[in-house]
């Protein structure tokens, strides 16, 4: 399962990009207890049984699909660091609603539409979720309570993440954010959004114009002041950065310049991943 970059800037709770940072979860169906075995990121951190969140995800699959509950037992290998904004907790639903998907007699019964919207059932909304199960750039959104997601043409782009060693909750970020904005705001905000799928499928050269945000990012100064700091110097210097999901990780378009990887502050990791345009990779043992 791949980490994942949700907003993009101005496409708050609706674009999502996913990038080569890879959880990978086995699964095996037991007679015993369940019990999850952690390395990696969350290890010792994370429940090792039935509140697991992989496991969380397959039961809340196997009951949609009618299938008998069992004791479960899982290994998994976490790079996607948590906290982060990378999406980590879209990762484990998908990877325990894909894995329900190879175990059952029937996987027709769980097709991409319904994993979605049982991820977003479980997450909130569905902008992790839909690039982790599909790969590359998506736009997603819900239609009388129903998930939808559409994939976006991406052009070959670099991509360099900039993340803290500090964690913030989803939920901390989000009481940041005003319960209103100025029509104003929304209107340019609404522009650049629609720039940015042009810029993402065939004009690069729009990024920096297209990763504007008038929504989310500057409110959150308070609760990750280091990200916003960063992010206003990477953009003073022309460079497209934009604060991934709820943060406080930073992701950048492009590769940083040597000027402006020099002053990164110290505690900062520095990556460069491929964009993860396959989607999950599930394979029988």
């Amino acid at each position: 399962m791949s980490a994942t970059c949700a907003n993009l800037g101005p496409g708050f709770d609706s674009f999502g990009l996913a990038v080569a940072i890879h959880d990978v979860v086995q699964v095996r169906a037991t007679t015993g207890a369940t019990h999850v075995h952690v390395s990696g990121a969350g290890a010792g951190e994370v429940p090792d049984g039935e509140e697991h969140l992989v496991v969380r995800a397959m039961r809340v699959a196997l009951d949609q699909v009618g299938a008998p509950q069992a004791g479960l037992e899982l290994r998994c290998a976490n790079a996607i660091p948590h906290g982060r904004g990378l999406g980590s907790s879209a990762a484990a639903v998908v990877a325990g609603l894909l894995a329900v998907r190879e175990l059952i007699s029937e996987p027709e019964a769980l097709d991409d539409g319904l994993i979605l919207q049982l991820a977003t059932e479980l997450e909130g909304h569905p902008d992790n979720a839909a690039p982790a199960l599909h790969g590359g750039a998506t736009i997603a959104w819900t239609d009388q309570g129903q998930a939808r997601a559409a994939q976006v043409p991406v052009h070959d782009l670099e991509v360099t993440m900039l993340i803290p060693q500090r964690r913030l909750s989803t939920s901390r970020a989000r009481t940041a954010l005003p319960r209103t904005i100025a029509h104003a705001d929304a209107a340019a905000n609404s522009a650049r959004a629609g720039l940015l799928t042009l810029a993402l499928g065939s004009r690069p050269d729009l990024l920096f114009a297209a990763t504007q945000d008038w929504l989310h990012q500057r409110y959150r100064a308070d609760v990750m002041p280091e990200s916003l700091e960063l992010l206003d110097r990477l953009r003073r210097a022309g460079l497209p950065a934009v604060i991934s999901g709820a943060g406080p990780t930073l992701l950048l378009f492009g590769t940083l310049p040597a000027e402006q990887l020099a002053t990164i502050p110290a505690g900062w990791r520095v990556r460069h991943p491929d964009v993860d345009r396959h989607g999950p990779r599930v394979t029988a043992p």
